[in-house]
């Protein structure tokens, strides 16, 4: 499935596949993070069994002011993070939206077009 942003100069989730993310055009095989601010990082989160708390910790310094909302692509279907594992999170008034990573991508590229601070953590081919 392929994805255009509204704006070219926004970094953007171009494209979404079985096992596999593009960003800006580039392929990516393994979990990661994607911010607002234009960061493309790995994510040491390769299943969504292996969720713990330092995972989402992690992301709160990686854009100049702490985002407004962090978005969670939980795998190829929709699973809830246990609410503990996120509660730094919401303890510093993030907001937090689970969906299945399809979903986050094109959420995240809307936000991030509007200019919004907004990270997407992506568990991919999960």
């Amino acid at each position: 499935m392929k994805f255009h942003a509204d704006k070219p100069d926004t970094l953007s989730i171009s494209a979404i596949g079985d096992g596999w993310v593009a960003i800006n055009g580039e392929r990516h095989e393994n979990s990661l993070v994607v911010t607002s601010a234009g960061h493309v990082l790995p994510w040491a989160c390769a299943r969504f069994e292996d969720l713990a708390a330092p995972h989402f910790e992690s992301l709160t310094g990686l854009m100049p002011e702490p985002p407004e909302l962090v978005l969670f692509g939980s795998g190829e279907r929709l699973r809830f993070a246990r609410p503990a594992l996120m509660r730094g999170l919401i303890e510093q008034r993030i907001g937090v939206e689970t969906m299945d990573t399809a979903a986050a991508c094109r959420t995240f590229n809307i936000l991030a077009a509007e200019g919004r601070r907004v990270v997407a953590v992506l568990i991919v081919g999960g």
